[in-house]
């Protein structure tokens, strides 16, 4: 018995000396996913890109979320969300399968866009069943600011601006006479000097099919009366884009037309006291005064993005809608109110000349359209062209109508060969 009992217990004595097996670990929770920074691509110029910034920063702090600021430049595939101005409207038509709409990148995200926006505001961003497409965050009017200043030197009173471009002849003439060397001068000529008092005037600078026909006898007479001012230096031409707005900001300029959003631009001004008022009308057009046009930079969402991009866009479109933030945007950017509550709320905030600015382009905007959605200003091709043939006429190197003609069927060639270009929107 012994022979066979010892191997045995020796075989469970190596079994229970064996160390116990050290107890499995727990396992390790998953890592928490990085917070998805949805990307905003703008072009803006050093001011108000700094207002942005500001803004993101004020998202971060308030949410705890952010988004990514970049530079968009020409060629660039969208970003997530794009600040695009009326001058890049173009891209968007021209490559609408790089975008998608607003309302659906909301509903998509469980967001959905409950935004009903003034009748002044909806061509170009909403489609044919009132759906918003893209987010009208900076949109403005054409207005005149002046000089109040430059009005009394010129013994004007300060507190009566003119009304009418007939009017404004005769203020010119006395402010040229008290030694402003530029009585006027105007931003962005072919959106105010084409599409706007196109529609001020009653007779759109477009069709109901996108075509181009700014060529009639109210636009006609308009641009050969700014030509006789041109020759009389009571009109300053200083660029197609801006640059008059800051001749103006300078103390250079007694009066300007450009973007009412740009009193935010003036609050420095050197020896300018700010006045506002609607943009002039020529009274001897049949059926009165119409109201001028809303545009400017919308927000565009560039297509596809992953689902999550697209909750954390939403996320911050919801805070550009928030009353507090549509405040700040008519008061730090000079943007229009998306809403008649957000205007009453802002009018109620504003100083005296973000006011004045804000009373004035509501007064431009005033009474019943009959403009099409397409507006010649927001597609390259024509608006350069239509900037060409401006500058001919008030240099002195053609007449009005020949210059008018021509901008027509240059334009229409363009729009011609790249029909996608004729709508308001993509979508």
């Amino acid at each position: 018995m012994l022979p066979v009992v010892r191997p045995l217990l020796l075989a469970l004595s190596v079994v229970f000396s064996v160390p116990a097996l050290a107890a499995k670990p727990p396992a390790k929770a998953p890592a928490k996913a990085a917070p998805v920074e949805p990307t905003l691509a703008h072009n803006l110029d050093e001011a108000n890109a700094a207002r942005l910034a500001a803004m993101i920063e004020r998202y971060h702090r308030e949410t705890g979320n952010t988004i990514k600021l970049m530079r968009l430049e020409k060629g660039d595939k969208p970003a997530t969300l794009n600040l695009l101005s009326r001058y890049q409207t173009s891209e968007v038509l021209s490559q609408p399968k790089d975008f998608v709409p607003l309302h659906a990148m909301m509903s998509k995200a469980g967001a959905p866009l409950s935004l009903s926006l003034p009748e002044v505001l909806r061509p170009g961003v909403t489609d044919a069943r009132g759906r918003v497409v893209a987010l009208p965050v900076l949109y403005s009017t054409p207005v005149l600011f002046y000089n109040k200043n430059a009005l009394r030197k010129a013994g004007l009173d300060p507190e009566v601006p003119p009304k009418t471009w007939f009017e404004m002849q005769g203020y010119l003439d006395k402010l040229q006479s008290a030694g402003y060397d530029c009585p006027y001068a105007s931003s962005w000529p072919v959106w105010v000097h084409i599409d706007n008092v196109s529609a001020v005037s009653g007779v759109p600078a477009t069709d109901a099919k996108g075509g181009l026909k700014f060529n009639a006898l109210p636009q006609v007479k308009h641009v050969a009366m700014m030509a006789t001012w041109s020759k009389a230096r009571y009109f300053r031409q200083y660029g197609q884009g801006n640059e008059a707005s800051q001749r103006f900001r300078e103390g250079q300029c007694a009066m300007l037309t450009t973007d009412s959003r740009e009193y935010a631009d003036f609050q420095d001004a050197r020896g300018v006291e700010l006045g506002v008022a609607p943009l002039p009308y020529h009274d001897d057009v049949y059926g009165g005064r119409r109201p001028a046009l809303a545009d400017g930079p919308a927000v565009w969402v560039g297509a596809g993005k992953t689902a999550a991009e697209y909750k954390a866009a939403a996320r911050f479109v919801s805070f550009l809608l928030s009353p507090e933030i549509q405040i700040e945007l008519v008061r730090n950017h000079g943007g229009l109110p998306l809403t008649e509550a957000a205007r009453r709320a802002a009018l109620s905030s504003l100083l005296q000349d973000g006011r004045q600015a804000l009373d004035a382009a509501y007064a431009s905007l005033q009474g019943k359209a009959d403009s099409a959605d397409l507006r010649v200003s927001n597609i390259d091709g024509t608006r350069i062209i239509a900037d060409e043939e401006l500058a001919a006429v008030w240099a002195d190197q053609k007449p009005a109508k020949a210059a008018l003609d021509t901008a027509v069927v240059r334009g229409n060639s363009v729009l011609g060969a790249k029909p996608a270009l004729k709508k308001a929107q993509p979508f």
